[in-house]
């Protein structure tokens, strides 16, 4: 099985968020591999990760870190590969300084950069199937049939919110 999208965390503490990525990437039976590797304790593995990504099939990159949060940008310097970048509300500053570090790229070096945090790094995934979806049929129907299915729920959402308030004012 070729992997077509990475996961990739700049510590180990960034995986209960990152796991959500996986969880939306498995629910549309999309490949992937994760692993960690940091922007600054392992530039080296980092750097050579991202050079080597596409000759190893990877078609997009998604990167989670907190704090500092370069490892988005440190990848996207060392491939062509779309990296979408996930910030991480790991330190004091709540992720806002990992969401500036991730967001502020250079022209010429583009990161797309989610929302903080597990909804994030959902959308993250989306956003890579999406990607992948522009030239695989199957998963653009995924992608459709998902929609659709988000729409149905805030139609049934609506539906018992009105019930509810009728319930109120009886």
């Amino acid at each position: 099985m070729e992997a077509k999208v990475a996961v990739i965390m700049g510590s180990d503490s960034d995986l209960d968020i990152m796991v959500e990525a996986v969880k939306v990437l498995n629910d549309f039976g999309v490949d992937w591999e994760i692993l960690v590797s940091s922007a600054h304790r392992s530039p080296k593995r980092t750097a050579e990760f991202a050079r080597t990504a596409e000759e190893k099939g990877f078609k997009v990159i998604i990167a989670g870190a907190g704090a500092a949060a370069h490892l988005a940008g440190v990848l996207a310097a060392e491939t062509t590969l779309p990296v979408i970048g996930v910030p991480i509300p790991s330190s004091s500053l709540k992720g806002i300084d990992a969401l500036l570090a991730t967001a502020q790229m250079p022209a010429g070096i583009p990161v797309a950069t989610m929302a903080l945090g597990k909804a994030g790094a959902r959308n993250a995934a989306l956003l890579a199937v999406e990607m992948l979806a522009l030239s695989d049929g199957g998963l653009k129907a995924k992608i459709k049939e998902y929609r659709e299915k988000l729409a149905k729920g805030v139609e049934e959402k609506d539906r018992e919110v009105k019930e509810k308030v009728a319930g109120m004012l009886k």
